[in-house]
This record gives structure tokens, C-alpha cells and sequence, in this order.
């Protein structure tokens, strides 16, 4: 009996080596994804006020150094950001041909510059915002076609995210704040129509005012409805910026968003000075 008992513990403990062998060769499915989101302050040179012809390139190359970059206001100035794209997979604008732009208006400043490999395939469109306020007033948010591009990224094990990158309404009055509500309601419906079960990330310049009660109040209902999670925000305690910019994202039963370091890129800069009057923010994720 005692080497009846004897063999069978001995078998126990190779199974239990056999199992832990096979798990300690298991292939991981877990991805990373390196996300730049950055509004580049691509207003013509005469409002801008600086030299875009010196900081566009150069914005342009450093997006080299992330898997997909999300961009805001490059209005004037695509193609000297495309002179320093280091040969990326893809760049997409957002625009939408059916509703041209009236003869002094700009597009919607948003651009999608992806470096990922071809083990992810890339859907983006594009919808324009039904409201804007301000035409010689309230900062003018009428004259660019502001909307918000929806971005499917896909990896060919299954793994699936909807990206939406935005930039709203900029003014500061309760007119300008009435059209942001407005346009995070139009984001919300489009995602609860189309990635209601789908993990979300979602970016941009919302002109949202953190230190603002009111604009407060507008971001955390959004975020509420969605079920978001804030992974990072301009203007934290280590930096001067007023906190307008965020990275907000939900995971879904089939993929998983994990926050592995995030920040401001201090790299974004010449001579010491920032190339634009908003942060360059990164979040790095961990997808399974």
C-alpha cells in the first residue's frame, strides 16, 4: 500500500511540473500600445505667432516615437508635419467631403499618424458636430470643421478598440459651454450605437476647464454615461499647463486596457521652449 500511495504522489508531481512547464512556455497574447495625443497649435503663422515652418517637421518626427499619434488643430500646416513623419504605416485626416467648408473656414485640425505593424489593421472615419459657437466672437470655433474622428484598430488575434480623437468647442462662455455639451452628447450616442460593449479610448482637446466647476460637471456626467477611466491629463502638478487635454479609456469583456506609465513628453520642446501652447500627453497600455 505505502508504494501504491508513494507512486501515485510521485505521478502528482509530475503533472503539477508538466503544468507549470507548459504555462512557462505559454505564449502571451498581451500587446502594448504606445499613445501620443497632442493639439500641435496648427493655426495659420500670422495668428500663431511663432515659427510653424521650424516646429512642424519636427513634431512630425517625433511622432516617430509612438505606435499611433492623435492630433489636434493641424490646420495650416499637414504638409510640413509630413516632412517629418518617419515613414509611417498610415496618416488620416478627419474630414468629410459631403460638407465642404465654407471658402475662409479651416478642417477639423484632427490627424490619426500610425506606426503600428501589419498585425493591426486601421478603420477611421470622420463626423462633423452639428453645433459650434462663435464666428467673430467666442474664438471663432465655426470657422474649422470640428468633429470627432472614430477610430476602429484591430489586431489580428481579435483584440479590438474604438478610438475616438476630438477637439471641442473652445470658448468660455455659457454659449460656447452649451455646444460642448452638445458635442459630447453627439460622441456619447455614436459609441452606445456602435461600440456599446467595445473597449474605448478616448482623447483630445475637450476645452473642458478640470479646475471649472462648471466644465467639471459637463466632463464627469460624460465620463459617468460611458464608464471611463481617466488615464492622463494635461496641466497635473508637475507642469504650468491649464488642464484642457485628456486620455480616457474603458475596457471590454474581450479586451482588456491596462495603464503601464503615462505623462507629458518633455521631448516635444526646441531650444528649451514647447513646439505648441498645449502638452504633448502619452499613456502606454498594456492590451490583452
Amino acid at each position: 500500500m505505502r508504494r501504491l500511495i508513494t507512486a501515485f504522489l510521485l505521478f502528482q508531481a509530475s503533472i503539477v511540473s508538466w503544468s507549470s512547464t507548459e504555462a512557462n512556455f505559454e505564449p502571451s497574447n498581451a500587446k502594448e500600445l504606445t499613445l501620443l495625443v497632442y493639439n500641435t497649435h496648427g493655426l495659420p503663422e500670422f495668428f500663431a505667432r511663432d515659427n510653424p515652418k521650424k516646429r512642424f517637421p519636427k513634431i512630425g518626427e517625433l511622432t516617430g516615437g509612438y505606435d499611433l499619434s492623435l492630433l489636434q488643430e493641424d490646420f495650416a500646416h499637414h504638409d510640413l508635419l509630413l516632412q517629418g513623419v518617419q515613414r509611417p504605416q498610415s496618416v488620416v485626416r478627419g474630414m468629410d467631403a459631403q460638407s465642404p467648408n465654407c471658402l475662409v473656414c479651416s478642417g477639423s485640425g484632427l490627424t490619426l499618424v500610425s506606426n503600428l505593424s501589419s498585425n493591426w489593421t486601421i478603420s477611421a472615419s470622420f463626423e462633423p458636430f452639428n453645433t459650434c459657437s462663435g464666428w467673430l466672437t467666442k474664438l471663432n470655433d465655426c470657422f474649422a470643421q470640428k468633429g470627432f474622428q472614430l477610430v476602429i484598430l484591430e489586431s489580428a488575434a481579435g483584440l479590438r478598440i474604438y478610438i475616438v480623437n476630438t477637439h471641442l468647442d473652445a470658448g468660455r462662455s455659457e454659449l460656447d459651454r452649451l455646444a460642448r455639451a452638445s458635442q459630447l452628447d453627439q460622441i456619447a450616442l455614436a459609441l452606445e450605437a456602435d461600440a456599446s460593449s467595445e473597449a474605448v479610448l478616448i482623447v483630445g482637446d475637450l476645452n473642458l476647464d478640470w479646475k471649472s466647476p462648471a466644465d467639471n460637471e459637463l466632463l464627469q456626467n460624460f465620463v459617468q454615461r460611458l464608464n471611463l477611466v481617466l488615464a492622463q491629463k494635461g496641466g497635473d502638478a508637475s507642469s504650468d499647463w491649464k488642464t484642457l487635454d485628456y486620455i480616457y479609456y474603458r475596457s471590454s469583456k474581450k479586451t482588456s486596457l491596462m495603464v503601464d506609465g503615462a505623462g507629458e513628453d518633455t521631448a516635444f520642446t526646441d531650444n528649451a521652449k514647447p513646439l505648441s501652447d498645449h502638452p504633448a500627453l502619452f499613456t502606454n497600455f498594456i492590451i490583452r
